[in-house]
């Protein structure tokens, strides 16, 4: 039987929530958060996933995602009225580690990185997205390599398996290897670019992981605060698509990203 088709427009925080609840259809996420260690790094997407870990834990804690992130890249009226309160790191809450179900809040991955072992998770967002390549990047503005330092330590040297969830709103088509020699050299001023290997989630990767069925991206673009967002055309059989319906009526209201 042929294939149905059918067609969705995500906005940018839907695809965040999307990419979120997708992750704890992955089991060897739901094996860390109950008998391992997963570190959540720091970032706007992985804000919702802490959301989605907690609530499906019916855990009720104190965590925000408001201020879950180290960078943020803003609208320039943000440039003269936010600065100060942005660089308060006071209002930082660190990472998510949460240890055989127990969040040990306050901690980062610096604190943990030495200790992960193979079947402990990283999850870390990342900064562009070649969907034809399967190429992420990370963008570096510490001079010792930030977050992502730690995390390769433990992955390359220890083998935890680090997930990349991405929006698509930060797909780019040019070769990221190539982007990355010509920005990380001499000549080259502004932030780092590092390549990253891992298991990348977009909400191509997402909805497949919920749903079983095939997406892809087709159109993109909005106005009036949907800017970023992007339409999908779904492929899937009757049942497939009735779980797309679903779960898009789920999460097509979320409201977008505040400070």
């Amino acid at each position: 039987m042929e294939k149905l088709i059918k067609q969705y427009f995500l906005s940018t925080a839907a695809g965040k929530r999307l990419i979120a609840k997708s992750l704890l259809h992955i089991s060897s996420i739901v094996e860390a958060l109950e008998n391992r260690t997963i570190v959540i790094i720091a970032g706007t997407t992985n804000g919702y996933i802490v959301e989605e870990i907690f609530k499906r834990k019916s855990q009720t804690c104190e965590f925000s995602k408001n201020r879950f992130f180290r960078g943020v890249s803003l609208p320039p009226k943000y440039v003269t009225t936010d600065t100060g309160r942005l660089s308060d790191e006071s209002l930082f809450p660190g990472d998510v580690v949460i240890e055989k179900g127990k969040w040990h809040k306050g901690k980062t991955i610096f604190d943990v990185a030495d200790s992960l072992q193979k079947g402990d998770v990283i999850i870390k967002g990342a900064n562009a997205i070649n969907l034809k390549s399967k190429q992420v990047a990370i963008y570096i503005g510490h001079p010792t390599a930030g977050t992502i330092s730690a995390t390769l330590q433990a992955v390359l040297g220890r083998r935890v398996e680090l997930y990349l969830p991405v929006g698509l709103e930060k797909r780019i088509d040019g070769d990221i290897n190539d982007i990355a020699r010509r920005l990380n050299s001499v000549n080259a001023t502004g932030l780092g670019y590092l390549p990253v290997s891992g298991n990348i989630i977009t909400e191509l990767q997402a909805i497949k992981t919920i749903t079983g069925a095939e997406a892809e991206l087709v159109a993109g673009g909005g106005v009036c605060g949907a800017e970023g967002s992007c339409w999908i055309a779904v492929s899937g059989n009757q049942k497939q698509l009735r779980d797309v319906d679903d779960l898009i009526k789920d999460i097509a209201n979320e409201p977008n990203f505040e400070l």
